[in-house]
């Protein structure tokens, strides 16, 4: 049983004109819907924000309104990975991952944010893709693109967490920053879930990257590490790259 449409009323009702103020994170909880899926029956709610015209997602199964120890999946969207099954994150795996204990569970959220490429947005990801292609690692082409490594914003996950009242959860990643983000946000932590994916031959150096200087916890040991964005059988391209320049749009904001 998910949420009950009783309390989905409640839950738009009391979100309808809600707002935070013009300069402050702010979602909307404004749709739930039945959502079967290949991976098990869950519930789809639909956030919007009222600042910026984000639109973000919460995927749950059971009914996690009031509850204790939530198992949460806070899940960045990733379109090549998500969307085509690249081989060179492992964003879907961990989507899927997540999905499949949660079914076994019967109780859990995916929070999927609009946070594409670590926050730097789609096209200047795949500028940063251009960058590995000649030997920087994932960190440093999103530096040389002019962003810090890792541009996300947890507090809007906070905002959601918040809007579907859950008192605490059980985090399931294996970033340690996501952990102090949502703690500095208020969210109360109660344990993490490792989502630990073995490494393929193509994202083996990208995983290895965010072992060693993002710290996330990597259980799996991983081999030798191979350029992440070509076949074995291939080889390196190498050589010097020039630097894309990052959108139009992009912040440069050293925060």
């Amino acid at each position: 049983m998910g949420i009950p449409p009783e309390t989905v009323d409640q839950l738009i009702r009391e979100n309808a004109e809600h707002c935070c103020g013009e300069d402050s994170i702010c979602v909307r909880l404004v749709a739930v819907a039945d959502l079967p899926t290949r991976l098990g029956e869950f519930q789809i709610v639909a956030f919007t924000s009222p600042n910026d015209g984000k639109e973000h997602a919460a995927l749950i199964r059971g009914n996690p309104i009031g509850r204790s120890s939530v198992p949460v999946r806070l899940h960045s969207e990733c379109l090549t990975g998500d969307g085509f099954g690249s081989l060179r994150c492992d964003c879907r795996e961990q989507l899927e991952l997540a999905q499949k204990q949660i079914r076994e569970q019967d109780l859990g959220v995916i929070l999927y944010l609009r946070q594409e490429g670590r926050g730097i947005g789609f096209a200047n990801k795949i500028k940063a893709y251009q960058l590995q292609e000649h030997g920087y690692d994932t960190f440093q082409a999103n530096e040389l693109l002019g962003f810090r490594p890792d541009e996300r914003d947890y507090a809007i996950a906070a905002h959601m967490l918040a809007s579907l009242h859950i008192d605490s959860i059980r985090l399931m990643s294996n970033n340690p920053d996501k952990v102090r983000d949502l703690e500095m946000h208020g969210v109360t932590i109660e344990g993490r879930i490792p989502l630990v994916i073995p490494p393929n031959p193509y994202n083996r150096r990208y995983l290895e990257a965010k072992r060693l200087k993002a710290g996330h916890l990597l259980d799996q040991p991983n081999a030798e590490p191979v350029p992440e964005q070509v076949d074995e059988a291939d080889g390196s391209r190498g050589g010097e790259a020039p630097v894309p320049s990052a959108g139009s749009g992009s912040s440069t904001d050293p925060r």
